[in-house]
């Protein structure tokens, strides 16, 4: 049986797994690439804080995402490095699902919730000597490069995570799938319902992603093959998903299984309802938005400054954990940041509508900004690329070469939570460049701005529910959406960069007390409304008890 070290307040009785191909809990639990893992992260916590009913349902890879390194030249270098984890207990529990005709075992570990105050998590693994090789291979590395790895993955999450459960005498009421990637657990479960009307009212979704690349598609009769849909014939399986042609979409699936769907930002359900408007048998899809855990991200000395109206300890604060982040930055490029210098952080996955590079778009304009002798700029990316994207990496690589030639310029590498921490609290300005309307949410510059570094963004995702311009975040005017992407990206850019000359260097330099209240009133208002505490109880609320 699983313990969760707490007893739990009578509003969140009702049990809960909640299924995630990664969770980032702790620097030191590698299972998780980015935004996904930050998010099941913070709400593993304020389930902990709030004393809910939740159990995590993951999977233990054995060689994490990847180790961030560089090659001689200062490229990237992405490095598979086995991990051991010995705060993990074994649940001394096994469970065997079927993949393409072989059964596979999986072993249960278990992260206790007085490890890192988190609620309790269930990490699966096939690398056990009980596997032959190939299906030991099935937990190395998440999100492996292999659509047939990626299938078995998924297998092992959903259907192997509700027989562990079992294994376990758990008795769930709602099992939520944190994106679609645990969707083989609905075929599980209709096993013992066998009806899906029924079979609903214990299952939830969330999506997360309005990108074609986040909603995932295969072959039908490849997932059938590989035992996807838990032994049910293609004829059963085509009834229940009203699925009838050869492309499998695991969102569509997912949507017409659950008894309701959260997109993550306002303006993202917006979009997933326009996207989905015309998915027969979908379910209604509300929205929640993303959050972070505020205890958990927020430097306690900042805090501290803010609650006291001690402007100038805020200051000293400030600059203290800059040159914290300096000394990162100048150990991993040899380059001397300055703490009085205005400082600007791009970091989170390099996908290509986050336009990792727009800053640098007009590069002269760019140039000379950050050559400025009088109101100089810094500028730091970091982020993890996927590492098998060659776009991807090569567009990371193109930011390390330029930073060659431009002294106040870095690119770091090993962007995982403790990195993330220290860029979050370090920076001044937090940016985000995202094409609009493909953010579902972005939640790094949530906990920036907890941090007071201002967020400075499209108007996208959860930015358009926080900014105030000039009070307490930056926004890049909206353009017409429907022009050639090189079109957006130039006025884009241009537009950004009329903030940063115009607004955002001047108040910085020459308005310093009008800088300090723009933190101030940053941090103050990101707090309830973007704490994954609202968020934990706003699934309870309306997703969890929704009959």
């Amino acid at each position: 049986m699983i313990t969760h070290d707490y007893a739990f307040d009578p509003k969140y009785k009702k049990s809960v797994a909640y299924f995630s191909m990664e969770f980032a809990i702790h620097q030191a639990l590698k299972i998780y690439s980015g935004g996904l893992g930050f998010l099941s992260g913070s709400h593993m916590r304020s389930a902990y804080d709030l004393r809910q009913n939740v159990i995590g349902v993951g999977i233990l890879w054995s060689y994490g995402y990847y180790d961030q390194t560089r090659h001689e030249d200062g490229s990237l270098q992405a490095n598979f490095i086995r991990k051991h984890y010995y705060f993990l207990e074994d649940l001394g529990v096994q469970a065997t699902v079927n993949i393409h005709s072989q059964d596979v075992h999986i072993k249960a570990l278990y992260l206790p919730a007085s490890v890192f105050n988190s609620a309790p998590l269930i990490l699966l693994t096939t690398d056990i000597p009980e596997n032959d090789f190939l299906a030991r291979t099935i937990t190395h590395k998440l999100y492996d490069a292999n659509e047939e790895t990626r299938i078995s993955q998924e297998i092992v999450l959903g259907i192997g995570g509700v027989k562990v459960l079992e294994s376990l005498q758990q008795k769930i009421d709602v099992y939520h799938m944190n994106e679609g990637h645990a969707l083989p657990l609905v075929y599980e479960l209709y096993n013992r319902y066998r009806d899906m009307e029924i079979l609903k009212k214990h299952v939830v979704f969330t999506t997360h992603t309005p990108e074609d690349a986040g909603n995932e598609e295969h072959d039908i009769h490849l997932l059938y093959r590989f035992g996807f849909f838990n032994g049910l014939s293609l004829e059963k399986v085509r009834e229940i998903t009203m699925v009838y042609g050869d492309t499998f979409n695991l969102t569509v699936a997912a949507l017409r299984a659950v008894k309701c769907t959260n997109a993550v930002s306002k303006m993202h359900g917006e979009v997933a309802n326009r996207m989905w408007k015309n998915c027969e048998g979908a379910s209604e899809i509300i929205y929640i938005t993303n959050a972070q855990n505020r205890h958990f991200w927020t430097d306690k000395g900042m805090s501290a400054a803010v609650n006291e109206h001690e402007d100038y300890e805020l200051i000293a604060r400030k600059k203290h954990l800059k040159r914290v982040l300096f000394e990162v930055v100048a150990d991993q490029t040899g380059k001397m940041f300055d703490p009085d210098v205005l400082t600007i952080v791009w970091a989170r996955r390099f996908a290509e509508y986050k336009r990792p590079g727009l800053l640098k778009h007009d590069y002269n304009r760019f140039k000379k900004i950050v050559e400025d002798e009088k109101h100089p700029v810094q500028v730091i990316w970091a982020g993890k690329p996927y590492p098998f994207d060659i776009n991807a990496v090569n567009t990371f690589n193109e930011l390390i070469h330029v930073s060659h030639r431009i002294k106040n310029m870095a690119v770091l590498v090993g962007y995982e939570l403790s990195l993330s921490f220290t860029l979050k609290k370090g920076s001044d300005i937090w940016l985000n460049t995202p094409r609009v309307s493909r953010e579902a949410s972005g939640t790094s510059g949530m906990a920036a701005s907890m941090n007071g570094s201002i967020h400075f963004s499209t108007n996208d995702g959860w930015h358009p529910e926080f900014a105030k311009h000039g009070a307490n975040a930056f926004t890049i005017p909206a353009i017409d959406h429907n022009k050639p992407a090189e079109e957006q990206d130039n006025e884009d850019n241009k537009n950004m960069m009329d903030i940063l000359e115009n607004e955002i260097i001047p108040m910085y330099y020459d308005q310093p007390k009008q800088w300090v209240e723009m933190m101030k009133t940053a941090m103050k208002d990101v707090v309830p409304a973007f704490d994954s505490r609202r968020m934990a109880h706003e699934y309870y609320e309306k997703m969890y008890n929704k009959e």
